[in-house]
């Protein structure tokens, strides 16, 4: 992401519509940069909701800023600059945001603020793959909250967007020679966050589901609605790991057990046996929405939202989120 040097068609647009004083005109150029500069948000907070407050904020200072801007940067750059300063400011605000280490051996956390990211919220331009999947994955997301928020920016700037140090000095007002130390530091923490993963986040990314994951979730929906404890055991890691947020405590166990775990706190009984799924897609994974029907309702109502990261298969890591009462993600709240 470069600095536009000559005017461009968005530039001018907004000057004019600073000039002008046309709120209509200036809503109009900012609003096709919302959906990136929402996921840069989400990086950020890692939850959907305070994203798009922050994307909100973001407008309403470009606005009181309006005079601000000359045209020197690109308006994008500008966005990105008073975005990331925006969350940056929420999280001076907030004692919650940190994440608290988990009881696992592995370098793991606890994230009860966590939220899914919505695919279809994505950016839709190819261009953008500011939203490649090893960025927008949760392991990603959980990753980047061990960064202190500033050393966080830098990271994202950066690493992620492709950001100069230069660029990346001026907007976070740090000397470069900080911006770079803050930079190294970041790195080191990263790496020891996701050992596993890759690691460099510039280059080319995949996008696509594999058939491997799209079958599973499919899978994985079917399974629910036959009541198939069997067939959903078998579809499950033997080592898997596994959430239900917002509820603290990230543990390991074998599939026997999760699905045991899950009929003894009443799921897959009577009032609480009559599934529908729906496949979809958040922070570029394989996710199941699953609604449940009791007895004394017409309606499925959502009920979970299921996140599955998947190996050679079977279904490794399952992070679930609390959907009850929650129309969340554009999914319907009822089938």
């Amino acid at each position: 992401m470069t600095d536009a040097r000559e005017l461009g068609a968005d530039e001018a647009a907004f000057i004019a519509a600073v000039r002008s004083d046309d709120t209509a005109r200036f809503a109009h150029v900012t609003e096709r940069h919302r959906r990136e500069l929402q996921v840069h948000c989400y990086r950020m907070l890692a939850n959907y909701d305070d994203a798009q407050d922050m994307t909100q904020e973001t407008f309403l200072r470009a606005w009181n800023k309006r005079e601000s801007f000359k045209g020197h940067a690109a308006l994008r750059t500008w966005l990105y600059r008073i975005a990331t300063n925006a969350c940056l400011d929420f999280l001076e605000k907030r004692n919650d945001r940190t994440p608290v280490p988990s009881e696992l051996p592995d370098p793991g956390s606890e994230m009860l603020y966590l939220q899914p990211y919505p695919d279809r919220m994505l950016p839709e331009d190819p261009q953008e793959s500011v939203v490649a999947r090893e960025t927008i994955e949760l392991a990603f997301i959980v990753a980047v909250q061990h960064l202190p928020p500033r050393q966080r920016a830098v990271f994202i700037l950066r690493d992620v967007l492709g950001w100069p140090a230069s660029k990346v000095a001026g907007a976070l007002e740090l000397t470069v020679a900080s911006a770079t130390s803050a930079l190294q530091r970041a790195r080191v923490t990263m790496r020891e966050q996701l050992p596993d993963r890759r690691i460099d986040w510039r280059g080319p990314a995949t996008h696509a589901l594999s058939d491997d994951e799209r079958g599973v979730v499919k899978s994985y929906i079917d399974a629910h609605e036959r009541n198939d404890l069997d067939g959903l055991m078998s579809l499950l890691r033997d080592e898997l790991r596994f959430a239900m947020l917002p509820d603290m405590g990230t543990v390991l166990m074998t599939a026997e057990d999760a699905v045991d775990g899950w009929v003894s706190g009443g799921l897959f009984q009577r009032g609480h046996d009559d599934w529908r799924g729906i496949s979809t897609t958040v922070n570029r994974l394989p996710a199941a929405a699953l609604y449940l029907r009791t007895p004394d309702d017409p309606d499925y109502r959502l009920f979970a939202i299921a996140v599955l990261h998947i190996v050679d298969g079977k279904i490794a890591e399952l992070t679930g989120f609390d959907a009850t009462d929650k129309p969340w993600l554009g999914l319907p709240p009822t089938l």
